[in-house]
Parts: structure tokens; C-alpha cells; sequence
């Protein structure tokens, strides 16, 4: 294996590339494919071009493009919503409160910067600038009053009112004004709006959901559109359904309720509980849709929600089964006379009520059709397997099925979706056999859904499905597995094993606990070859005899996070402070140039709720795919992305990295973008956080505690599916604990279910300063180590003494080490930095797909 020769890496000037250009097509692609149209009365939209706009709100001119903290991308330039519409040939008739609200967003961001500056005065704060930046978010300012007789006069057809939030890492929203509710400015100068304009679509421009319930009673309202945060090119995406060019096809990834108070956590989610250090899933498996569904609470935008411009019908035929897959025939025509449009075709499963309660209805398939002319029609064969219909029996250890009917519900929402069918399962299964993991230590009530409402629900719709199709299978059938929690034996011949058999203590350490040298920062100031990314592992194995490469990790999930602008001076790179790669170096002292300037122009695609608001498997994995190319332009092996964490409530300050409420679809969506990325030759991604990390507030030390049966049907599904359908080069762990041990240090996580249950065969790591900045009771990098844990981030002293001291204390063997070091080997191996490298997914044979359309 040859090592490529190694250069700094970006462009010698700053030109647009091809690259560039071709890549911001794709992301204002996938933009406007998950923007969802929630309301269009009287069909407002699409809005003719030409045609003149009154523009107003926070985000029409300072448009959010993605959340704060290692999420966010140091891209070229952003494209507002103002800019897309001038752009797509709209005439803006509200410049002068554009312009005036510019100079006011600005002053307000200066006020910011000083709040956070003076906060550095104070002790908590000292040395670390991110917690103070974390703790005090930049509020959106929402501009002065209107002018009423002058915009009575300005001519506009319509008006369009963005409303913009940011959210990001270390700090959970508030259900408060100005973030999660509107202020009283915004209310009043929104109530100004719909007074003086006969339409106005609201824009909602923000990370997370809000509250809606400012549109009830308020007839001016005639348009809603979800555009979340759309990435370099949101505006432009925004203009696309605006006008029409594209007609809206996404679908919401979560449940949009009546008010915070219907979510069954409200009171008791992050900092609202007594104890915020104690994160007591008391809903169970009752999430999202789960909830609303099951116990029949009413809501504004159920899941799988979204409107078009133009009309569909799905009719479904035949129910059938394979022996491997349980699948359902549809057809969908568009049956509009204007517009062409995709539609999202969604199938849930009831399963029956039996020894274990469950949800009413599940997600267990979707697809998108191609685009559909008017009158034209698809076919489509949705698949699922029958693992997707099990419940986790915490008395057995295992995933079964309950002998019953299974009811299959299609539609193009959870709302909309009918009985079409059901399955026979003539006894109980057992699918798959485990150990117990994770076991609970507090007990904690429990939400439990009334089960007579449940069993009348039943047999209503088993009624029904008498008349429809039904197939019925064999209990026998079913395919079954059973774990296997034996050490995996290694192969004399591997090249990793060989090179981990050489190395001496000291090496094995600095493989396995980082390098100090380079660990300069938290959060993506530790890149040296390759300025703002993330971490890059130790160079000492690079020559002869063992010819392993360091490798280069970048922080995600909206793109790759590196400086976008850095000098080359005496024959090394400038790599420039935290603060120069923070918010494109808002917080930085303006320094004079040294040396040779270098561009890396990363592209900021959409985050990922709206990537997975597209429900378009095939389009992600372009998308990352896409991104694999980048990495391999700047030298990059290590994605820090997808994260999958569940949208357990709307104030998690990181649901704008995540993709859903509903683990299936999270797991299928992170395996598709994984596939993309790790088509590309040595490129590949690392999966988080891993697990429950479902809130930003108290995060370092904060103890997840729920029944095991909740944390495997709800927070480890979606990363079972993308291991067993993707496998990701990497995993990193969170910085929670599970029910009183941290995850980073947690064998049950790390080994028993990513490794022998999932069949996990790549890296684990932990997420940066675990072991010295974790809050969470004692974690260590020998415990990480003994847990399965393969590289502890980003290296420091503490960790290195920790673990020589447990390898002398006889508490970490040397095998553990050299596992650890072996594991992060054979990745550095199988990376971009060798001329030979070859795609990693493309290694495993046998991956099986949860669900399929075609």
C-alpha cells in the first residue's frame, strides 16, 4: 500500500470552482426537495414571477443557513431569502425596513459579541470561550414597526413574513418569547402586516419547531411554509417553491402540536425538571407520533405531513410476503391539471395488543415517486422486514412478534394514511435473541396508554380488514437470529493486528489516547494539515515498517467544518485560533496576513431535519456522496457525521443536526447519506451521538433513565439500522450517562450491542474532552478502553496517565490497548491517504435493507 503524497490542501485563489458551482446546485436541490408547504389557502402560492413582494421578518435579509457550534460551516457565502427572490425576478417592495433591519441585526450582534466577552471576566468561564458563547445565544432582533400608510401605497401583491431562529450546541432552546414563542415586537408587527396586506405566507426560518398557535384566528395568514434551514443556497431553494420552478414535495419528520404543553414530557424535558442532572423518560416508547397517535391527542401538523401544489391518489393492491420481506403494492397518480410534483408514499403497521402494549401504528416503509405530470402515474412495491414490526420483551431479552394481525395503513401522512391490508402471524416469534443491557437503576412512573381505548381501537380496524387483502405467515418462517457476544477472533494475517502486535506501550498509547501535540481545541482548532478541521491522529506509524497514515477528522453534519481562508508561511500552515473558525471569525481579532493564502470553500448543504423532510433516500446518498467528494479535495477520512439522535422534544438546542422523531426513519436516512460518503473511495462517517443525547442543557453530566425496552425500540434503533445497513467507518459515543454509567464508558453500548448484537466492525470514539470535562461521575480513558471504546478525543496528559496507570494497576489489560490501537489502524489503513484506497462500504457483503421502494 502506497501513501499519497501529502500537500496542504485548498485552492491558491479564491475563483469559484466547477466544483463549487456543481455542488451548490445539489444542495439548493435538496433544499427545496424538504421545504414543506404546511398551509395555501385559496392557492396563493406558487406567486407569479415578477410579481411584487412586501418582505419583512428577521430572516428575510440575515437568513439562518444552519445551527451554531461544530454544526455549523464556514462556507464562501449565504444566499437570503431576499437575494432568491430578486434573484427568481420578484420585485421587493420593503427595501428601506430590509436595509434598516441590516444595520439593526448588525448593532445587535456587536451588543452579542460584548455580552460574551464581558462574560469571559467571570471564573466559570475562564479559558473557555464556548461555554460563555454557549450559555449567552444571539437572540434574532425583530426590527422596527412598519410604516402602514406607506406600505398601504407600496403596490405589493403580497407579503411574506420570515420568522428566524438559531439554536445550537452546549444550550437547549427555551419555551420562552423570542425563541420557541413570538415576541411581542413580532407579534405586533406581524398583526401590522396582515392588517395592510390581503395575503401574507409566513416563512418559518428556524432550526426547530415553533409555536403556531399566533396564526389561529388571523385570516391574513393565508400561507405557511416550513423551510427550516436550507444550507448556503436556502434562499435560492425558497424562491424555487415560492415561484413554483419546484413544486413542494416534503414531508414533516415530526409532529407539530397544538401547543408545548401537549408534548408528554413538556414539564419534566432538560432544565424544566426539578433535577435537570436526571433525564426521567417517563413516556416510554410513547415519542412523537407514538404519543399523539396512540392516546388520540389532537395536533396541528401530524407526522408525515405536507401539502402540494397540486393533487395525488394513491390506490394500493395486493399484500404479500416473500419469505424475507412483508411488502404492499401502491399506485399513485397525480390526479391535479397544473402542476407536475412528487408525492411521499408512507406505510405504518398496527400491531397487535398482546402480552406487551405498543404504540398504535408505527412507521415501517416510505418512498417518493419520480416527478408526475399532470393524469400520469407510478407503481410502487413498498418491503419491510418483519424485524421492523418487533417489540423488545424486557423478560425474554429479545425482539419478538406476538402471534396476531398486523393492520398495514397507506397514505401520504399518518393522518391521511387507510387500512389497505394486514398480516396473519400464526404464533409468537422469537427474531432475535439478546443479552440485557443497560440496566435500569431508578425506577421512574411510567406513561402507559389506556387498554381498552387500545383493544376497541383494535377491533375496529381488524373489522375492516376483514374485507381487505391479508397474507398470512407461518411463525416458523420468520427468520431468527440469535447474538453472539464471543470475543471476535482476529486472523493472524491481519495487517492491523500485525502492525498493533509491534508497536511498544507508548506507541499504542498515543494511537488509542490522541495526540497531545495536536489536541489545541474542543471544537475543530486541532486540524494541522488541514486548518479548522476537528482532529487528526498520531503521524508516528507513517514510515517504514509500517506505513500506516494519519488520518484527518472534520466536524458535520451540514457539510464539512474547516477554515475556509489560510496562509502557508515557511513551509507550514497558520493554522489560526478557535476563534478564527467560529461563526467565520465573528469573535476573532483581525490579524495581518502571513504567507501564502489557501482556500477551502466547503459547501453548506441543508441540516439535517430538512434532509430528512425530503424523504428522498435516493437524493441523500447524492448528497453524500457528494460530501465523500469534498473529503477526498481536502484531505478528510473522518466525517463527524451523520448525528441521529431522536427529536425527543422540540427545546433540544441540536434537533437541527437530527432528523426525526421516528428512529426508522432517523436509521434509514443516516444509512443512505452513509452510503454516499463511503462510496467514495477511503471515505467514511462516524455516526452520534451515541446514545440518548437528547438534550444540550446539563449534557456533560446529565443520566438518561429509562427501561431498557425504551432505549432499544426508541434511541439505539435508528443507529442499529444504520449500522446493519451502511456500516459506518466510526461511532462517537456522547457525553451523557445511560442510567448511571457513561456512555463513553458504557460495555453495554459499546461492545454488546453496537459490536456483537449489530455486527458493528469499525471504530469507536469518544466525543472531544469526555474524560476531562464530563460532569457525569468518573469516566476514564481506561474505562472507554475497557468498554469498547477505541479512541478517546482529542488527547491530553490526564489520559495518557490514566492509562498507564491502569495498565500497571492491572484494571486495563494490554490486549484491551492493542484492540483499541488495532481498531483505529485498520481505519487509517482502509483511508483516502493510500493511492490503492478502495470504497469501505463496498467491503461488506450481505448488508440487508430494513425497507425498500421500487
Amino acid at each position: 500500500m502506497k501513501l499519497r503524497h501529502r500537500s496542504y490542501t485548498g485552492a491558491l485563489t479564491p475563483e469559484v470552482s466547477p466544483r463549487e458551482t456543481e455542488h451548490r446546485k445539489m444542495a439548493r436541490a435538496a433544499a427545496g426537495e424538504g421545504i414543506v408547504l404546511l398551509k395555501n389557502e385559496g392557492g396563493v402560492l406558487p406567486l407569479k414571477k415578477g410579481s411584487r413582494i412586501a418582505l419583512y421578518g428577521a430572516g428575510a435579509v440575515c437568513t439562518v443557513k444552519g445551527g451554531t457550534g461544530s454544526g455549523d460551516v464556514n462556507a464562501r457565502d449565504s444566499v437570503s431569502i431576499r437575494q432568491g427572490l430578486e434573484n427568481a425576478g420578484y420585485r421587493i417592495t420593503s427595501g428601506a425596513w430590509l436595509d434598516s433591519y441590516e444595520e439593526i441585526y448588525r448593532q445587535a450582534r456587536e451588543d452579542w459579541k460584548n455580552i460574551i466577552f464581558r462574560a469571559m471576566t467571570q471564573p466559570k468561564y475562564e479559558n473557555n470561550f464556548f461555554y460563555a458563547y454557549s450559555d449567552h445565544p444571539f437572540r434574532v432582533p425583530c426590527g422596527k414597526a412598519l410604516d402602514e400608510e406607506a406600505a398601504r401605497n407600496d403596490g405589493a401583491d403580497v407579503a411574506v413574513f420570515v420568522l428566524s431562529r438559531n439554536a445550537g450546541e452546549h444550550a437547549d432552546r427555551r419555551d420562552a418569547a423570542g425563541d420557541y414563542y413570538l415576541t411581542n415586537e413580532e407579534k405586533a408587527l406581524l398583526d401590522q402586516i396582515t392588517r395592510v396586506y390581503h395575503q401574507t405566507v409566513v416563512v418559518i426560518n428556524a432550526g426547530g419547531l415553533v409555536d403556531l398557535s399566533f396564526t389561529d384566528g388571523n385570516p391574513g395568514i393565508t400561507a405557511i411554509v416550513q423551510m427550516v434551514q436550507g444550507g448556503q443556497e436556502g434562499g435560492s431553494a425558497l424562491a424555487d417553491i415560492l415561484s413554483g420552478d419546484v413544486t413542494p414535495s416534503g414531508k414533516l419528520t415530526d409532529t407539530w402540536t397544538m401547543q408545548y404543553q401537549d408534548y408528554p414530557n413538556a414539564e419534566y424535558f432538560g432544565i424544566k425538571y426539578d433535577d435537570a442532572w436526571q433525564a426521567e423518560y417517563r413516556e416510554g416508547i410513547y415519542v412523537g407520533y407514538r404519543y399523539f397517535d396512540t392516546f388520540r391527542v389532537p395536533v396541528r401538523y401530524g407526522f408525515g405531513y405536507g401539502l402540494s401544489y397540486t393533487e395525488f391518489a394513491i390506490r394500493t393492491g395486493k399484500v404479500d410476503w416473500d419469505g424475507s420481506m412483508i411488502s404492499v403494492d401502491a399506485e399513485i397518480t397525480n390526479t391535479g391539471d397544473r402542476f407536475s410534483g412528487k408525492e411521499v408514499v408512507q406505510v405504518y403497521v398496527s400491531c397487535p395488543q398482546g402480552k406487551l402494549t405498543k404504540e398504535f401504528r408505527r412507521l415501517c416503509c416510505f418512498g417518493k415517486t419520480r416527478t408526475l405530470a399532470p393524469g400520469q402515474s407510478e407503481k410502487m412495491t413498498l418491503s419491510f422486514r418483519p424485524d421492523s414490526l418487533t417489540s423488545f420483551d424486557e423478560a425474554q431479552a429479545a425482539w419478538i412478534l406476538e402471534k396476531g394481525v398486523y393492520g398495514i395503513w397507506v397514505g401520504n401522512s399518518l393522518d391521511s394514511a387507510k387500512l389497505a391490508g394486514s398480516v396473519l402471524l400464526d404464533g409468537d416469534a422469537v427474531v432475535m435473541q439478546c443479552r440485557h443491557i443497560c440496566p435500569q437503576k431508578k425506577g421512574i412512573e411510567m406513561l402507559e396508554p389506556d387498554p381498552q381505548m387500545l383493544a376497541d381501537r383494535q377491533s375496529a380496524w381488524m373489522a375492516e380488514a376483514e374485507s381487505l387483502p391479508r397474507v398470512v405467515i407461518h411463525a416458523g418462517d420468520v427468520p431468527a437470529e440469535k447474538a453472539d457476544y464471543a470475543p471476535v477472533a482476529i486472523p493472524e494475517g491481519d495487517a492491523a493486528r500485525k502492525i498493533a502486535d509491534s508497536l511498544t506501550v507508548d506507541q499504542l498509547v498515543a494511537v488509542s489516547a490522541g495526540d497531545i501535540q495536536r489536541a489545541q481545541g474542543a471544537l475543530g482548532a486541532a486540524g494541522q494539515t488541514v486548518p479548522g478541521a476537528a482532529a487528526e491522529t498520531v503521524p508516528i506509524l507513517a514510515e517504514e515498517p509500517w506505513n500506516v497514515a494519519s488520518i484527518v477528522l472534520a466536524d458535520g453534519p451540514a457539510g464539512l467544518r474547516l477554515k475556509k481562508n489560510y496562509q502557508v508561511h515557511n513551509g507550514r500552515a497558520v493554522t489560526g485560533s478557535f476563534l478564527e473558525n467560529l461563526e467565520n471569525g465573528f469573535f476573532a481579532e483581525k490579524k495581518e496576513k502571513v504567507g501564502e493564502d489557501r482556500y477551502q470553500f466547503c459547501t453548506a448543504i441543508p441540516v439535517g431535519t430538512l434532509l430528512a423532510q425530503s424523504w428522498n433516500l435516493p437524493m441523500i446518498r447524492e448528497i453524500g456522496e457528494m460530501i465523500g467528494r469534498e473529503m477526498l479535495e481536502f484531505e478528510v477520512t473522518l466525517w463527524l457525521a451523520p448525528g441521529l439522535n431522536i427529536h425527543r422534544n422540540p427545546l433540544c438546542g441540536r434537533n437541527f443536526e437530527y432528523y426525526s422523531e421516528d428512529p426508522l426513519l432517523s436509521g434509514v436516512v443516516a444509512a443512505a447519506m452513509t452510503q454516499g460518503v463511503q462510496s467514495i473511495p477511503g471515505c467514511g462517517t462516524t455516526i452520534k451521538h451515541f446514545a440518548c443525547n437528547n438534550q444540550e442543557d446539563k449534557r456533560m453530566g446529565s443520566d438518561s433513565i429509562l427501561s431498557e425496552r425504551t432505549l432499544r425500540e426508541i434511541y439505539l434503533k435508528g443507529f442499529e439500522i444504520a449500522v446493519r445497513t451502511a456500516q459506518p467507518m466510526a461511532i462517537m459515543t456522547s457525553y451523557n450517562m445511560v442510567n448511571g454509567v457513561h456512555t463513553a464508558n458504557s460495555y453495554d453500548l459499546c461492545t454488546m450491542a453496537a459490536r456483537n448484537e449489530w455486527g458493528f466492525a469499525g471504530l469507536i470514539m469518544t466525543d472531544w474532552t469526555t474524560t476531562t470535562n464530563s460532569l457525569a461521575g468518573e469516566c476514564t480513558a481506561s474505562g472507554c478502553m475497557n468498554a469498547g471504546n477505541d479512541l478517546v478525543m482529542p488527547g491530553n496528559e490526564e489520559d495518557h496517565a490514566d492509562v498507564r496507570r491502569a495498565l500497571a494497576d492491572g484494571s486495563l489489560s494490554l490486549e484491551q490497548l492493542r484492540r483499541c490501537a488495532r481498531n483505529t489502524i485498520r481505519i487509517c489503513l482502509l483511508s483516502n491517504q493510500y493511492e490503492d484506497a478502495v470504497s469501505y462500504g463496498g467491503l461488506f457483503a450481505g448488508l440487508r435493507p430494513v425497507m425498500k421502494a421500487e
